[in-house]
């Protein structure tokens, strides 16, 4: 890495966090200033706007989130094994999820879908790349014997979707972790009922 991409990465690793907690239109560029110790000019010589480094905290967030979920559907040799790997990810995760305001898909999609339609076409392709993946689980399911083959993937991806998002949403304004486990466990009860053979 040049010294500038260097910086760069700096900048957004030192502020993610501050994005998905208080908000990318939340976070000003003094708490990116006093986050990294750069000046104004460091970091408009680096991004072009606030704008283009919520958007890159924003992906830096989503990209982590996608990691460590993806270790832990790899690390499960069967298509049911990996699409438990999701709920099992968030009872053992919850807490440093938290912490660091939540899941970033979920508070990123909020602003974007109302008040920052820059970001809002990045939240779509996470989804879609989010939806694509458990997709992929569930067909290479049905393709060896694991999963129904009448079943409709997409629908299922979404709906596990929604139900972890709004479990997290409510876990969170409702200060109980309890609520996310409840759609843990519903999601666990779907994938045990109407998706396995």
């Amino acid at each position: 890495m040049s010294k500038a991409e260097k910086t760069k990465a700096f900048i957004i690793e030192k502020s993610a966090t501050t994005f998905n907690i208080k908000g990318y239109i939340g976070t000003s560029l003094s708490d990116v200033i006093e986050l990294t110790g750069l000046t104004k000019g460091s970091i408009y010589g680096n991004f072009e706007n606030k704008d283009e480094l919520a958007v890159a905290a924003y992906h830096h967030n989503y990209t982590a989130l996608m990691n460590s979920l993806d270790g832990a559907i790899q690390a499960k040799a069967s298509a049911l094994g990996q699409l438990m790997a999701f709920t099992s990810y968030y009872r053992q995760n919850w807490e440093s999820i938290f912490k660091e305001g939540g899941c970033p898909v979920l508070n990123a999609a909020t602003e974007a879908d109302d008040n920052f339609e820059i970001l809002k076409s990045h939240v779509q392709q996470s989804v879609a790349a989010w939806v694509g993946k458990i997709c992929t689980i569930i067909e290479t399911g049905q393709k060896n014997g694991e999963f129904k083959k009448e079943i409709i993937s997409m629908a299922y991806a979404y709906t596990i979707i929604t139900m972890l998002e709004g479990g997290i949403m409510l876990a969170k304004i409702m200060d109980s972790q309890h609520l996310l486990f409840l759609a843990l466990d519903r999601i666990e009860l779907i994938i045990t009922n109407e998706i396995k053979k």
